[in-house]
């Protein structure tokens, strides 16, 4: 498989659109962080996690930017001398192993008013893009599976609590980890 990287058009700073662990564990320096909203695009729980929070005969599901609806999260400046850096830790930490993301140009929408950015999305045509499972089956899945970073429902949970703390609602998570709670028997 050929590995893609995060190919931004622009020299120097950009804005880059955080929003899983990148908003409250981005492994670069920010030099500004704004709240943001990308239409065109929802959080989903519709990328197959083979190692970190599953293994191929019981795969977990990592979130991926999936199209539709739309998505709160942070958009993430980085200042042109921190540029190679930043490319290279995103590079690493999301586009390791398989071309399930693919980094496209998209309009950010700040407080202040829309800027141009980038964000990884779901690569559909990727073996391990799980697509849009349903609510039980995504439940049945997270409830079940564990890798090397520990069971599946605990980067859930991670990422509903922060969601929480940084005043972003997302109801249906919040259900999805409920479901996931009943399945595993209140675990």
């Amino acid at each position: 498989m050929t590995r893609q990287g995060l190919n931004i058009g622009e020299a120097g700073a950009f804005w880059f659109f955080g929003y899983g662990s990148l908003m409250w564990d981005p492994p670069f320096r920010a030099a500004e962080i704004q709240s943001a909203r990308l239409y065109g695009w929802h959080r989903a729980f519709c990328v197959s996690s083979e190692t970190y929070r599953g293994t191929p005969d019981r795969p977990g599901l990592s979130l991926g930017l999936d199209r539709g609806g739309s998505c709160a999260g942070l958009a993430l400046k980085i200042a042109a001398e921190d540029r190679a850096a930043a490319v290279a830790a995103i590079e690493a930490r999301e586009m390791d192993d398989d071309p399930v993301y693919i980094c496209r140009p998209v309009r950010l929408h700040l407080p202040a008013g829309p800027v141009g950015g980038y964000a990884l999305v779901a690569n559909h045509a990727d073996r391990i893009y799980a697509g849009n499972l349903g609510f039980e089956e995504t439940a049945q899945r997270i409830a079940a599976a564990h890798g090397s970073r520990g069971p599946n429902v605990d980067y859930l949970a991670n990422t509903v609590a922060h969601l929480d703390e940084m005043g972003i609602s997302e109801g249906h998570l919040h259900a999805l980890l409920r479901r996931v709670r009943e399945i595993r028997g209140g675990a």
